[in-house]
């Protein structure tokens, strides 16, 4: 799974760098409401839009987070926590920042947990061998005051007035050529149905509290740039209290000194002067492991490979290694001292190009090509 290259968040949410909060919240609500699934029925994109403006709210309204994304890109949010809005419901999304749509404008009841996600940095040798990490982050919990009920112990949750219990009601609309009615999320009891008669003090009502969380992520070896490892049931409950969703450690694979993986293969494009390649040489190559030494054949070729079997990553699936692919690279020296000179010259005058393997393919080749131009020729004029 490669991982699609994101967009500029402050283009997303049409805001400038210098924008303050409120200006990043006001066009945050105003990008949610215009890209909402349920004004965009003929408009397949539209979600992924609602979604990505969340993304970009979620980071631009945080002041660490979008100090990290000021000096770094998206890059520098590598280790933060972050919601993995992909996987999330439109309408957990919008019970997330109810403060900004009072309620959840067009939301209903929460439908499951929701998911976090969080990016971690691995070697090509912890690919190699599997690894494991110790990840700490924050996630929306239940109080455990309240146990989530958002209500003081020993206080009864009473039926919602505004909406009967039903934890919706129909609200009309009229923003810009949109008009009509909807059916959103009370805004009394944010989809619940009940109201909390006393709060909890601890939680105020909402029944959930920000805590740390600290997790150990076995990653399995052969993993691939981009594919994440899912915890299930360490995400944070939904607003209605079902079950926690999950939470994906995204791997990023740092880039290697020598190697380009390409699957479980390994390929390593190691130089060698032209003499070494003409007189055959032992050279040695590193590998995952430390170095080898390899033997190449006299008379190797610009780009002949050697395979060394079992040296590469294993596969994710079949567990079974890759090779190591050392590719020979011929450096031709691009200046000679006299004698280097001389003695190339003298090399160039006993040289038979015609016993060379590529030159006796190629002037043969030619010979043919040039033996049928005047038939060529002569079929043209006629």
């Amino acid at each position: 799974m490669m991982a699609t290259e994101k967009r500029d968040y402050y283009e997303v949410l049409g805001v400038s760098r210098e924008a303050s909060v409120e200006e990043i919240k006001k066009a945050y609500r105003q990008a949610a409401l215009k890209h909402h699934p349920d004004r965009n029925k003929n408009d397949p994109e539209a979600e992924a839009r609602f979604k990505e403006a969340a993304e970009a709210y979620e980071v631009l309204s945080d002041p660490e987070k979008r100090q990290r994304y000021d000096r770094y890109g998206h890059r520098g949010l590598s280790g933060a926590s972050l919601h993995d809005f992909s996987h999330m419901g439109v309408e957990d999304i919008f019970s997330m920042f109810d403060d900004i749509f009072g309620g959840g404008f067009f939301g209903t009841r929460g439908r499951g947990g929701i998911d976090l996600q969080m990016e971690v940095e691995l070697s090509l040798a912890e690919v190699a061998t599997g690894t494991e990490r110790t990840i700490e982050f924050e996630r929306n919990d239940y109080c455990e005051r309240c146990s989530g009920s958002g209500a003081e112990p020993g206080s009864k949750r009473v039926t919602c007035s505004q909406c009967g219990g039903y934890g919706q009601v129909e609200q009309h609309t009229g923003l810009g050529m949109l008009f009509g009615r909807v059916v959103t999320a009370c805004p009394a009891c944010r989809g619940r149905g009940t109201l909390v008669r006393t709060a909890c003090r601890d939680c105020r009502g909402r029944g959930r509290l920000p805590k740390r969380r600290v997790l150990n992520v076995k990653i399995p070896a052969g993993i691939h740039d981009g594919q994440a490892v899912r915890v299930p049931g360490e995400g944070e409950p939904g607003e209605d209290g079902s079950r926690r969703g999950d939470f994906h450690c995204i791997v990023r694979v740092k880039a290697h000194p020598f190697f380009e993986r390409h699957g479980a293969d390994l390929i390593c494009r190691v130089p060698v002067s032209f003499t070494q390649a003409a007189l055959g040489a032992s050279i040695d190559v590193p590998t995952l492991n430390g170095k080898t030494t390899v033997t190449l054949p006299r008379g190797t070729q610009f780009g002949d490979v050697v395979r060394l079997q079992g040296q590469g990553l294993p596969d994710l699936r079949t567990r079974r290694r890759g090779d190591l692919i050392v590719q020979v690279i011929v450096e031709i020296p691009k200046e000679l001292n006299r004698q280097q000179e001389e003695l190339l010259r003298k090399f160039a005058e006993t040289e038979d190009r015609t016993v060379l393997p590529e030159s006796k393919g190629f002037f043969e080749r030619l010979a043919e090509f040039f033996a049928g131009e005047p038939a060529r020729d002569k079929e043209k004029r006629t």
